[in-house]
């Protein structure tokens, strides 16, 4: 990383790496490891889960054994993982002693550590059920106003997720925020890093990447997957699983599924720099 010291960070101080997906943020977090110890700990949503490593840009089995890591491929292809899932590996991998250097880009994560994240119960499986079968609106038009006031009321994840959390528990998703208990790491204990690419270079990554992982066997990876493929599943949310699944199926050419999958990484990629700029605005910028 151009004008950064990784060696130049004090080797007790935990560090935090986020930034737009093929920023480079991997490559900083072994260097920090490698000038001044520690455990890479995984914080993207999708690397957790057992059977993605490629598409999900996981670091490679020998970059593993070559330097501790933490939290990746440890959930089952088919099982369902949380943020407050997530929170409480994190915290059992720091209990452990080694200083952490968090990495990955699920701004939610980050946001979880560093300002705590409400305890809310489990949703059962027959909600849930319930409210994939309704609409957006439906979803938006059964929560309170103040949870309304406070999400994405476009990203139906967020939206389902609260309508959830208040039908299951009688309680809105506001109140549970409002009574989070305090952070793990709050943001002053660290030394957190934002790569931020920019624009141009982020696109040309990207596309750089996905060519780089149809030569390191991609195709292969999906199709050993594709007896347990489920779109429901949360691994299936991997960008770029349901283009080459459907590419394996004959619907459609490798260069159609590639350029799909370049644009909905190029529309991540620009979705992390929007959270970035709302809610990391005191993270210190690296430039790849």
């Amino acid at each position: 990383m151009s004008g950064f010291d990784p060696g130049a960070i004090a080797p007790d101080r935990p560090v935090l790496i986020a930034g737009p997906t093929a920023g480079g943020k991997s490559a900083l977090a072994q260097a920090i490891v490698r000038a001044g110890g520690g455990v890479i700990v995984n914080a993207d949503a999708l690397q957790v889960f057992d059977g993605w490593r490629i598409l999900t840009a996981r670091p490679s089995a020998a970059d593993e054994a070559a330097l501790p890591h933490a939290l990746y491929g440890h959930v089952p292809f088919d099982g369902s993982y949380s943020a407050g899932a997530w929170l409480r590996d994190v915290a059992g991998v720091i209990a452990r002693g080694l200083r952490p250097v968090i990495v990955g880009g699920t701004g939610l994560n980050f946001l979880a550590l560093t300002r705590g994240l409400a305890d809310i119960p489990p949703v059962p499986p027959e909600v849930r059920a319930q409210a994939e079968a309704l609409t957006l609106d439906d979803l938006v038009a059964g929560l309170d106003a103040r949870t309304r006031g406070r999400i994405d009321l476009r990203n139906r994840a967020r939206v389902q997720r609260a309508w959830e959390v208040l039908t299951a528990t009688g309680r809105p998703l506001a109140d549970w925020q409002d009574d989070t208990p305090p952070p793990l790491l709050p943001r002053a204990a660290t030394r957190a890093l934002l790569v931020m690419p920019g624009v141009e270079e982020g696109d040309r990554r990207i596309a750089r990447r996905l060519d780089r992982m149809l030569d390191e066997g991609l195709l292969a990876e999906v199709r050993a997957l594709l007896p347990r493929w489920n779109p429901a599943l949360g691994a299936a949310q991997a960008i770029g699983a349901r283009e080459l699944v459907a590419h394996l199926h004959g619907r459609v050419t490798l260069e159609e599924a590639r350029a799909a999958v370049i644009l909905q990484t190029r529309r991540y990629a620009k979705r992390q720099r929007t959270w970035a700029r709302a809610h990391m605005q005191d993270w210190e910028r690296v430039s790849p």
